[in-house]
């Protein structure tokens, strides 16, 4: 009867153990999951560094774009400043368009613009007051990459590249993504896991 008794306390032990653990888990922010490749992104409309307001449909390039979620410190993602910029640029004639988006909480869109310009970025950046697009796409990271084909469907999700540092890239997952895309041929590798810094979010 011991043994029985010593049984169910600890199944219960076990049972509240776990429903703490969740409700810890929900109270400290977990980051929704995000978008199922071939999911068809939804239209949303974002500010800009000077407030002006912009719809993702407004911003597509003919064959797409690609959506990077960006910080201002962290220095993951200003380490992927100067390949993000030669992303745009090398794309844009080929109908992408890239779009940077800020989520952080604590960088507000003065500090996003003034980085923007010491950067030379030329691609539009949006600001997600509230971190309502990185819920809504469960971006973890800065930086983090979403690419959309033309109609809004999601082609690839995860890193630029595998390497933090230029000199090591051995993959280019973002680029090869977007070259098979543009060739009318499947992305073979449709996700690769982002690394970075945390999206603070609000």
């Amino acid at each position: 009867m011991k043994t029985k008794t010593l049984s169910i306390l600890l199944a219960s032990l076990f049972v509240i153990a776990g429903a703490i653990s969740v409700a810890g888990a929900r109270a400290a922010g977990e980051v929704p999951a995000p978008p199922a490749i071939g999911a068809t992104i939804e239209d949303f409309t974002l500010p800009d560094v000077d407030n002006k307001d912009h719809s993702l449909k407004s911003l597509l390039g003919k064959n797409g774009a690609v959506l990077i979620f960006i910080a201002v410190q962290c220095p993951v993602s200003n380490a992927y400043n100067e390949r993000m910029e030669q992303l745009a640029q090398d794309y844009k004639a080929k109908g992408i368009n890239v779009i940077g988006i800020n989520s952080n909480v604590a960088e507000d869109a003065a500090a996003v613009k003034a980085h923007a310009a010491e950067h030379k970025f030329t691609f539009a950046i949006l600001k997600d007051s509230g971190n309502k697009i990185a819920d809504k796409l469960g971006a973890a990271v800065t930086p983090e990459a979403y690419f959309l084909d033309a109609n809004g469907k999601l082609l690839y999700h995860g890193r630029i590249d595998n390497a933090r540092n230029a000199a090591q890239i051995e993959t280019s997952d973002l680029r090869n993504a977007l070259d098979a895309a543009l060739a009318d041929k499947p992305v073979e590798k449709t996700e690769a896991k982002a690394f970075g810094c945390t999206i603070k979010r609000a």
